[in-house]
């Protein structure tokens, strides 16, 4: 029903074909592709046309649109979709692992099931609680102590709106793509703001029409254990201390 749909669309908005070409950053012969049925849009663009006619991506799609639409059964959602998963032979949900290598490829594969079914499973005991649940490997220094490296297991967050300031999560994002920060909302809601724990990082700001997923980091995984803080006096005592060691040796022998 896309084509349909879309056709629909862009005359309720009074665009050309050019116009919404250009608000998706597309070719004006692939939104005649669109609308008769030729060709199918990319998930990205997809995600675009929502944005540009404040549509949930589902609702693109819907069989029966324009009468939804008209009579307000259609729910103004930001960015909600159909949440791609996996699971395991006991119709348990697996954990996916989205490697630092395969991050680019997420961004267009994120709610493909054959994308999602090549990626890494696993399950953690712990994480019983209900919701869904996924694992991103991060790279940088931007969220020290936790290196880089480390895997962050995310729940996924259905309504930003729950989420309280400061809590660390993976952002999915169009302009982004994907970053371990710890967000605040803004007080126009318009935008989510960004902050890493590393100090020499400044904050930023996201827009949430931008925002395609958000994971609540629940768990790391990581293969580096943390150094602990030992203090200048502390470190003093050490080597004092050690020196006495070495002189006690000498004496001895």
């Amino acid at each position: 029903m896309l084509s349909t749909n879309l056709k629909y669309l862009r005359k309720q908005h009074n665009l050309t074909q050019v116009q919404l070409a250009e608000k998706l950053e597309i070719k004006r012969s692939l939104i005649g592709a669109y609308e008769e049925g030729r060709a199918e849009p990319k998930l990205v663009t997809l995600v675009k046309m929502g944005q540009v006619f404040n549509l949930p991506v589902d609702d693109l799609i819907s069989p029966d649109l324009p009468n939804a639409l008209q009579s307000g059964s259609s729910k103004n959602k930001s960015n909600v979709r159909v949440l791609s998963i996996t699971v395991d032979s006991q119709d348990r949900e697996n954990i996916e692992l989205v490697p630092y290598k395969a991050s680019a490829g997420y961004l267009n594969g994120y709610s493909d099931p054959e994308f999602m079914e090549e990626l890494p499973k696993f399950r953690l005991p712990m994480i019983q609680g209900p919701g869904t649940y996924r694992a991103f490997e991060i790279k940088g220094d931007s969220m020290l102590p936790i290196p880089s490296g480390t895997v962050i297991v995310g729940r996924y967050v259905e309504r930003w709106q729950e989420i309280k300031d400061g809590t660390p999560c993976i952002v999915v994002s169009l302009q982004e793509g994907i970053v371990f920060k710890r967000i605040y909302q803004q007080e126009k809601h318009t935008a989510l703001r960004l902050h890493s724990d590393n100090p020499i990082y400044e904050p930023y700001e996201v827009k949430l029409e931008d925002v395609v997923e958000l994971w609540e980091a629940k768990a790391y995984i990581s293969t580096s254990f943390p150094m602990a803080e030992i203090s200048l006096d502390k470190l003093t005592s050490l080597v004092l201390d050690l020196q006495q060691e070495v002189k006690k040796l000498k004496v001895t022998k």
